[in-house]
């Protein structure tokens, strides 16, 4: 790896330590999670809701994070986590419990759902401690700030990764953070916010990438296509060697991003990646869009980009630079509403608005940075929903009998098999107020109706998703008991997942119909 970044860092790390020092502090109350809203792609495939509707619970060691989602009634059951201090190996530990996975030394948001982690107070610091999320979905993490995080020295953490997503991950929202390393690969770092493993459905907003080698990637591997739907918006990436994203397939949405000293390389799209680059600002930069270290071409649409003091090199064998007058050579479909900053005032919008105790500002779009509602309204209360109770079957085949059944947890004395079963006097209930259960078949099963009836003292569901389980896609979301119609899927297994419930539900048919 070429290195330009180690001989820069001084004066830019003590710059960094002084706004991390002086910066805004946020107070309990301004620090509520998700102020400003969650965008882009992790609004889709049912959105990015985090801990909403769960307990509020305040940490300062990394141990109480660990803790807080051990002691859950399930592993998706909803958490919002308040960090303030330092985190750090010294106070990391691995914590077990039915509702975690959890190891010493990162932040493991390992086979859960349902999780923000947010900055309170005076901040967070992640301290050589990286925060790992693997075989996870729905989680928020905002306002916080992780910092030299290694891969190989003393101590290392997750791989070297600031954070660092893979195997089957969905629907993240990292907001208003700051990830900062001291170097690249020779100094022990590695990329500040990695996906891999099929991770799909990431926002990356507001934030400060900064003094690594690595910015990141989408894919470890040419092979590693899986991953994508990537959003990235008025993030400052400053003094990055490459990977600001490398992008290796799939969809990734880049705009009102400044990009400030991309020493050897910026966007890199390779191996069939399509990326839409749109109205941001280039400055003092190389290389910043292309496809290099590779033959294996990648894509860009491009519209109303300033390249500001931008170098581009010549093209020669696997060095490819989109410059120096890009065009687009692709087109990208984008199904979210977004609002775009004129790209020359990007840089001051950025300043005021990206990374950790900046007051969680956001751009309203007319380059005029906006503070969010200081009104933090704490947990919210899914109050009592009306249950409707068993109801009558729709018409059709109830597709679930003679089916297979499965789930995360089950209550003494219940059965995964009575969802499936054709008796309302038998019922699964969750080992406690939240969980999951499934139906299952052996071969692909066309289903876009479901019904769930409830058995005699169930607790009411105060909120559910359906899923696809074999691809991870919300099929329906909702409240209550009874019928629920969706587009048409074909499916092998589809997953009835509880996110927040008054008392225990008791699931007695979980029935599923063609039409």
């Amino acid at each position: 790896m070429r290195r330009a970044v180690a001989v820069r860092l001084s004066a830019l790390l003590a710059a960094g330590a002084l706004t991390a020092a002086t910066g805004v502090a946020l107070s309990t109350t301004t620090a509520s999670a998700a102020a400003g809203g969650v965008t882009g792609y992790a609004t889709q495939n049912g959105g990015t809701t985090g801990g909403a509707g769960g307990q509020t619970v305040r940490a300062t060691t990394g141990t109480a994070i660990h803790q807080a989602l051990c002691s859950r009634a399930s592993s998706s059951t909803p958490i919002t986590i308040q960090v303030e201090g330092t985190i750090n190996h010294g106070n990391t530990a691995k914590v077990s419990g039915s509702s975690c996975n959890t190891a010493a030394g990162v932040i493991e948001l390992k086979q859960i759902s349902n999780v923000t982690i947010v900055g309170v107070g005076n901040g967070a610091v992640f301290d050589q401690l990286g925060i790992h999320i693997r075989e996870s979905r729905n989680i928020i993490i905002q306002n916080v700030t992780v910092r030299n995080v290694k891969k190989s020295g003393s101590p290392t953490s997750n791989g070297g990764d600031a954070i660092g997503m893979e195997s089957d991950v969905r629907n993240v929202w990292v907001d208003h953070v700051t990830l900062e390393a001291s170097g690249g690969e020779s100094e022990g770092y590695d990329g500040l916010f990695d996906m891999k493993d099929n991770t799909q459905y990431v926002t990356l907003s507001y934030s400060i990438l900064r003094n690594s080698g690595r910015g990141g990637l989408i894919g470890s591997s040419e092979s590693d296509t899986s991953n994508g739907y990537v959003t990235f918006h008025h993030n400052l990436y400053e003094n990055i060697d490459s990977r600001a994203p490398l992008l290796r397939g799939g969809i990734a949405h880049m705009y009102n991003n400044h990009y400030k000293r991309l020493n050897e390389s910026g966007i890199n799209s390779r191996a069939g990646a399509r990326a839409k680059v749109d109205n941001n600002y280039f400055e003092d930069s190389k290389d910043v869009l292309g496809t290099f270290y590779t033959d294996a071409a990648g894509y860009w649409q491009v519209s109303g980009n300033v390249f500001d003091n931008v170098t581009w090199s010549s093209r020669s064998g696997d060095h490819n630079p989109a410059g120096p007058n890009p065009t687009s050579n692709t087109s990208v479909s984008i199904p979210y509403g977004f609002t775009l900053d004129g790209a020359n005032c990007v840089p001051n919008v950025v300043a005021q608005t990206a990374g950790a105790n900046k007051g969680l500002k956001v751009s309203d779009g007319s380059c005029t940075p906006q503070s969010p509602d200081p009104t933090d309204p704490g947990p919210t209360d899914p109050g009592e929903p009306t249950d409707p109770g068993p109801t009558d079957p729709p018409a059709g085949t109830n597709l679930s009998l003679g089916a297979g059944a499965d789930g995360s947890s089950k209550a003494s004395g219940t059965s995964y098999g009575n969802v499936v079963d054709g008796n309302t006097g038998t019922y699964w209930s969750p080992s406690g107020s939240t969980g999951s259960v499934s139906v299952k078949w052996g071969s692909a099963t066309t289903v876009s109706k479901v019904d769930i009836r409830l058995a005699s003292g169930s607790g009411t569901i105060g909120a559910y998703r359906l899923l696809n389980h074999d691809t991870g896609a919300v099929l329906a979301s909702g409240s209550g008991a009874g019928t629920v119609s969706f587009s048409p899927a074909s499916l092998k297994k589809i997953t009835l997942e509880i996110t927040n419930a008054s008392g225990t539900p008791r699931i007695a048919e979980f029935e599923t119909y063609a039409s």
